[in-house]
């Protein structure tokens, strides 16, 4: 389970080290950063998949995701007593991102690539494109000099031996490419693929789709599957799945919470599989095509959390959208349990299923509020948050 999240001038999130537990709830009002924090968790799962560098293109490039705000506020700052300004700069300006599990850690560092010297004769065209300056894999809980066990600096990467000496494992990495990616030598660099195969474990739903013509509503050619597509699309499959071979009781007893008295069936024709739900007062089942928006979201919430192979670290996005009020409860108790089989985040504006979440004695809720154009958390004082050390210079 992740015990802490790093992130370091991100956007608004300039220095904000989060607390975790099982069960984690991410809320506070628009513009506090809730999307931010989301965001950095999917940039350090981007770096398990080499496609961090892509990831920051795609929102513009490292200088537009930086932290646009002073190196550091004062008290009189904060207090209005004097403008917010510049300082001299005392640190290097890095995008940094990292996380500590109960044995492991992991951070990383990105920057901009230092000028040529002397100047190539054609300047390059992808001169803004950011570089990984460090990584570093640690022993849980803090980094520090004798708990480093993987470190790249540049280019170059080394690696600790059992005997506490350094084996060189590179001098010629790619800048672009992060450790995760590029290296994973079972006998030499154990630590990199154990770390490595955790994050990309990690699943994120933001993208289910409930529109006219998301495939969901439609039938698909069904196989088994455990783990539903990021945007829904094996929908009947998924749950059949879970019928067969998880929880069919919760299964059911999901249904029923959300839609006393209704019946969920999976029809197939051939090969195909599609969804309908038996309502009440009906002559006939509805076809997925048929569903409310809402209906088909909770079914597929449904699809996403009773999975038959629960990830470490499963992350929702405003789960709530779409969604009666009536179906909030019933989606907090389906999250609840979620958790007791993996750690779960969930971002959410939705009072309602925050306080229902909140009701478990298992949920650490992070309510996040602005300041000055900082993310910080409500109730965290600068030596109130968890350990956490980022590498020296």
């Amino acid at each position: 389970m992740l015990e802490t999240l790093a992130i370091a001038n991100y956007r608004s999130l300039r220095d904000l080290v989060v607390p975790l537990g099982p069960l984690n709830v991410v809320t506070g009002p628009n513009g506090s950063g809730k999307s931010r924090l989301y965001r950095a968790l999917r940039l350090l799962a981007d770096t398990a998949q080499g496609g961090v560098i892509a990831s920051l293109a795609r929102e513009g490039g490292l200088p537009s995701t930086l932290w646009a705000g002073p190196e550091s506020t004062s008290r009189r700052m904060r207090s209005g007593e004097v403008p917010v300004q510049g300082t001299v700069r005392k640190d290097r300006v890095r995008l940094r991102l990292g996380f500590a599990a109960h044995d492991f850690g992991y951070l990383i560092e990105l920057g901009l690539p230092m000028p040529e010297r002397p100047p190539a004769p054609e300047p390059t065209a992808f001169g803004l494109d950011p570089e990984i300056k460090r990584e570093c894999i640690f022993a849980a809980p803090v980094l520090r000099p004798a708990s480093l066990l993987v470190d790249r600096r540049a280019s170059h990467v080394r690696v600790r031996r059992t005997d506490g000496t350094w084996d060189d494992v590179t001098q010629s990495l790619n800048n672009a490419d992060s450790v995760l990616a590029e290296i994973g030598d079972p006998v030499r660099t154990p630590e990199v693929l154990y770390v490595r195969d955790r994050v990309r474990g990690w699943r994120f739903y933001d993208a289910l789709r409930t529109d006219g013509d998301a495939p969901a509503r439609q039938m698909q050619i069904g196989t088994r599957t455990p783990v539903l597509a990021h945007d829904g699309r094996d929908l009947a499959a998924a749950l059949q799945t879970i019928r067969e071979v998880g929880d069919h009781l919760a299964l059911a007893e999901a249904i029923d919470d959300a839609f006393p008295g209704a019946r969920l069936h999976v029809r197939r024709d051939g090969v195909r599989l599609g969804v309908e739900l038996e309502q009440p007062g009906l002559l006939r089942p509805l076809a997925a095509a048929e569903l409310s928006d809402g209906t088909l979201r909770f079914l597929l919430w449904v699809a996403a959390l009773l999975t038959p192979r629960p990830p470490e670290l499963m992350v929702l996005n405003e789960p709530e959208t779409s969604l009666h009020p009536d179906l909030l409860g019933p989606l907090a108790r389906l999250i609840g349990r979620a958790s007791h089989r993996a750690q779960v985040w969930v971002v959410s504006h939705a009072a309602a299923l925050v306080d229902a979440l909140r009701q478990d004695p298992e949920c650490r809720c992070i309510e996040l509020r602005k300041e000055l154009g900082e993310t910080r958390i409500v109730g965290q004082e600068p030596l109130d948050g968890p350990a956490w050390a980022w590498p020296s210079k």
